[in-house]
């Protein structure tokens, strides 16, 4: 995608958490809801189909463990206004789509539709990705097969599990972003 190879900027792992970092917490690695802590605060969550690990592979269903950078996210401006937040955001387009296919080498990347190899189209008729914000999840370096399209997203109702992201509420999600800033970390498990 020309003009955005600096949208998803690489930002080096702060040791120890910092202050607008977000804890992702469950009750065990197989469960698919948890908590989402930040500010003091805990929220719903919901996890992967198969809870959390930390092996992720393409298409196991899992959240992975981990310590990931918020990047940069897109929201439907024709369903909301620009969320306030410090991490670069962007308009979603139509056309917008995110390869999941190990074998292309564009996998685990912002793709432009049509696209014959696998992937998600990120414009969607539900609501889960009104608002979607990239973990630097098998990103910065990629690894074909290593899991991709790992985002933090809206929640569908009743918290049913995700294929490996995080998800909350709409309402959840507009008090995170506004919480986030440059090099904020999402620590699963």
């Amino acid at each position: 995608m020309k003009g955005w190879k600096g949208f998803f900027m690489q930002v080096s792992d702060p040791d120890p958490v910092q202050q607008h970092d977000f804890q992702v917490r469950c009750m065990h690695r197989a469960a698919t809801t948890g908590q989402l802590q930040f500010g003091g605060r805990s929220f719903d969550c919901a996890l992967g189909r198969s809870g959390i690990t930390t092996q992720k592979r393409e298409g196991d269903g899992a959240s992975p463990a981990g310590a990931y950078t918020l990047l940069c996210g897109f929201y439907r401006a024709d369903r909301l206004a620009k969320p306030v937040t410090q991490l670069p955001m962007r308009p979603m387009l139509e056309l917008d789509g995110w390869c999941d296919d190990p074998h292309d080498a564009r996998y685990n990347q912002l793709i432009t539709l049509p696209f014959a190899g696998s992937h998600e189209t990120l414009w969607r008729d539900d609501q889960l990705y009104d608002v979607v914000v990239v973990l630097d999840q098998n990103i910065h370096p990629r690894r074909p097969g290593g899991g991709s399209a790992i985002f933090f997203h809206i929640a569908a109702p009743g918290f049913t599990p995700t294929e490996g992201c995080i998800a909350v509420s709409h309402a959840t999600m507009n008090h995170a972003l506004s919480f986030a800033r440059r090099g904020s970390k999402m620590r699963i498990g």
